[in-house]
């Protein structure tokens, strides 16, 4: 249903005729049951599911960066490296403590610090505000007339509504309106508040608080106020009130109030670092114009046992490049080798936010502006339940309708004659509600102007969960669309001319 035909221009005409060689010899040796034995690697416990700057990914990169090494790939990341190194920030608490009147209390019994949350330090509390919800909006002021300013101020993780409730999973960060803790905190922040304690219903933790924080592409700016978290029993203590449970706060008065609290907070910013692994095979007389195939190797991580296997997002892509980039490799080897250099980059961060993709296309190595195309492989081993076609010859084309007028017609063309599958493109409507074509690493190259196209299986049970492994992988139809990357991929890397750079984006940002 989605498949298009060239129509009046042939496909003979179309496709390039250098090198002078049937580039469908090289394109059948992609293998499936290489892309099996390769998956079951980046895809297995050894990995640890590959979260960004774990020991798992780095494992991972090393493991890439020896498979283009043995395949005769030259390092890609300049200095004589396959790694491009970015660094990355996370906070972490060390020691806290608190003390009200001379009792110390126990960490997640009844208090918490957050490690992303507030400053680090040691106070002595003297003061503080009780400001009961802690809600600023237009029907609602619980500040009125309160002292902000250079105090202290109690307010509770709790709404009206939801008071007498128990505490919700992860309510402790809920963003919602006006009510929400976040909104509730920027609010104090903005208008001088001292320090923030903030009486939560979640205590003792279920689950301990973590340590360390979210990871950050940017260093973080030294929080300037404080925010702890407390159980109702310490906010009594603190207001010198007998509260028999966390609903009796509601009645409470706002106010301030005279109190003798000590507490202590270790805080560290940890330099992290993750990497790009990027192997290249040099063109010929079209050598300094480049292709760039990529997918990224990162996925969740472990979360306390489970593991995030991550076999289709994007083990699955992974080993695609790494199979085109063996399949390359011998074409070379055999005296075909490609016009253009053909850049095979792997990255990592982009379950965190493409953050890769995004410090190579603002650190890219080769220029952008000789950058051919991008063409990204992000879940290609698994079939979308919800397809209605040919479940088993289809894959989904992205970003054909944008940047270059030669992409459609390029892809259409090599499919028609080496491949046949259905080519799927409803994803690239921009009012997609998925939003697929800003969710993997495509979208950084197509932000700077790169022409891209984006392979893509569409969502499936085990997207983002730990049963997402390698046994539900259909090989054979990850092989067939890897065969249609590579043809894709031989026929830009061997045309005359760079794809035409004349249509634009329209697509809103990001």
């Amino acid at each position: 249903m989605f498949f298009s035909a060239v129509g009046l221009l042939s496909t003979t005409l179309l496709l390039a005729q250098a090198p002078k060689v049937n580039p469908d010899k090289y394109g059948k040796m992609v293998s499936a049951d290489l892309l099996k034995k390769e998956l079951y690697i980046i895809a297995g416990a050894e990995m640890e599911g590959r979260e960004t700057a774990t020991p798992g990914q780095k494992k991972a990169a090393a493991y890439i960066e020896n498979h283009f090494k043995k395949h005769g790939l030259l390092p890609g990341a300049g200095k004589g490296s396959y790694q491009q190194l970015y660094p990355l920030y996370q906070d972490s608490i060390g020691k806290t403590s608190l003390q009200v009147y001379q009792f110390n209390y126990a960490f997640d019994e009844h208090y918490s610090v957050a490690p992303n949350l507030g400053a680090a330090g040691n106070w002595q509390i003297n003061e503080l505000v009780y400001a009961g919800f802690g809600i600023k909006d237009n029907e609602k002021n619980d500040y009125a007339n309160l002292p902000i300013q250079g105090n202290w101020v109690m307010i509770l993780d709790a709404t009206p509504a939801d008071i007498d409730k128990p505490a919700a999973p992860m309510q402790g960060m809920r963003v919602v309106g006006n009510t929400g803790l976040q909104n509730k905190i920027n609010y104090l922040r903005t208008n001088g508040a001292k320090g923030i304690i903030v009486v939560s219903k979640d205590f003792p933790r279920g689950l301990a608080t973590p340590q360390k924080g979210n990871m950050s592409m940017n260093k973080p700016t030294a929080a300037t106020v404080p925010v702890i978290q407390v159980s109702y029993q310490v906010a009594s203590s603190m207001l010198n009130r007998v509260v028999e449970k966390y609903a009796g706060l509601k009645d409470v008065p706002a106010g301030k109030y005279s109190t003798s609290v000590k507490t202590s907070i270790d805080k560290t910013t940890l330099q992290l670092e993750s990497s790009n692994v990027i192997g290249l095979i040099e063109g010929t007389d079209k050598k300094d114009e480049y292709l760039v195939i990529t997918s990224h190797y990162d996925h969740l991580g472990k979360r306390g046992n489970d593991i995030y296997y991550g076999a289709d997002d994007d083990g699955s892509g992974t080993v695609s490049v790494m199979e085109l980039a063996r399949v390359f490799a011998e074409a070379k080897a055999k005296g075909h080798g490609p016009r253009r250099t053909i850049v095979f980059m792997t990255v990592s961060g982009e379950e965190k936010g493409l953050w890769g993709s995004e410090f190579y296309g603002n650190n890219p190595i080769f220029p952008l502006e000789k950058t051919t195309a991008n063409l990204n492989i992000d879940m290609v081993g698994r079939i979308d339940p919800s397809y209605k076609g040919d479940s088993n010859n289809y894959v989904f084309v992205i970003g054909e309708d944008k940047l270059s007028s030669d992409l459609q017609p390029i892809s259409d063309a090599v499919n028609s004659k080496f491949v046949k599958m259905e080519l799927d493109r409803r994803y690239n409507d921009p009012k997609d509600p998925n939003r697929f074509y800003y969710r993997s690493d495509h979208y950084n190259f197509a932000a700077k102007g790169v022409p891209i196209i984006f392979y893509f299986n569409g969502v499936h049970k085990d997207y983002h969960r730990t049963t997402d492994t390698p046994d539900k992988i259909n090989y054979p139809l990850m092989q067939k669309r890897v065969h249609l990357v590579f043809h894709t991929a031989w026929e830009m890397a061997n045309r005359d001319e760079m794809l035409k750079r004349d249509m634009p984006l329209n697509m809103p940002s990001r």
